[in-house]
């Protein structure tokens, strides 16, 4: 199976290239039609991965300021990469966000099939406009929701929330980089299509999580908490907060696991790391 990831220089790219080491990263920008036909000509993958995205530098805010570059990258380059590889009978993956849904859904949690309900930020919208559309054709659409490991890639959620002073108290569901990864592999080997939503059964708080974080691996570790009304002092945009549904993952026969484990397994690999 030949692989081309676009994107592949950036946090879930190189490690989807963990994954498919063989694959080829063409440097494009995929908002280019012409410069993403002659990279799919020149390659010829059978799986193109889509991991090309803006979320924004530090954070969703910078999206706000930049809307002509997010809209690029987060609907018209995905939209591209749809039209040129159904020309071409190639298989598509692309990475999804639950930033889109606000909530728990009266405590069931969003599922695939639950239109977007959050539309607070910028980023979020264009996540949503991208999956309204591409849903419509056969394509596998990988939903994660505030992605995490046991690296000190300044990515990960555990990484960038140990660096805030205040860190809120909601509850969210969130998604362990091993287990996403396990879940993708297994969905393209079935060449499985339409949106999935993979996160860990659970939800955690990012002040739990610095709790545990204080605990495991850094006692001097101080912070405080942040309560959503006050969240407009340190942010100049809104902020999901939702629980996602994973049945339909499960109905697959793959299995994540609950995401207390996998936040202990991620801090763990952390504190190791700093000796």
């Amino acid at each position: 199976m030949k692989v081309l990831v676009f994107g592949g220089k950036g946090y879930m790219g190189q490690e989807f290239l963990r994954l498919y080491p063989g694959a080829v990263v063409p440097s494009v920008d995929i908002a280019d039609c012409g410069a993403v036909a002659a990279a799919l000509d020149e390659h010829k993958p059978d799986v193109v991965i889509n991991t090309a995205g803006k979320t924004g530098r530090p954070n969703i805010d910078w999206c706000e300021e930049h809307k002509e570059e997010t809209v690029r990258s987060n609907v018209t380059g995905p939209l591209v990469i749809l039209d040129e590889c159904m020309t071409r009978g190639i298989y598509v993956v692309h990475l999804g966000s639950g930033c889109i849904y606000e909530g728990d859904n009266n405590g069931k949690g969003f599922t695939e099939e639950d239109p977007a309900n959050y539309m607070g930020s910028f980023y979020s919208r264009t996540k949503a406009w991208c999956d309204d559309i591409l849903k419509e054709f056969p394509v596998l659409i990988l939903r994660l929701r505030m992605p995490f490991d046991g690296s000190t890639h300044e990515r990960n959620l555990l990484t960038k929330i140990s660096k805030y002073s205040r860190v809120l108290d909601t509850e969210n569901s969130l998604t362990y980089m091993p287990d996403f990864f396990a879940a993708a592999m297994q969905l393209i080997e079935k060449r499985a299509t339409g949106i999935y939503n993979i996160v860990n059964p659970g939800t955690m708080s990012p002040f739990r999580i610095m709790e545990m974080y204080k605990t495991i691996v850094d006692p001097s570790h101080t912070f405080e908490k942040l309560t959503m009304d006050r969240l407009s002092e340190v942010a100049t945009t809104g902020r999901s907060n939702c629980m996602l549904s994973g049945e339909k993952l499960s109905r697959e026969g793959i299995q994540m696991r609950p995401l207390e484990d996998a936040v202990q397994e991620a801090l763990s690999a952390i504190a190791a790391q700093r000796g």
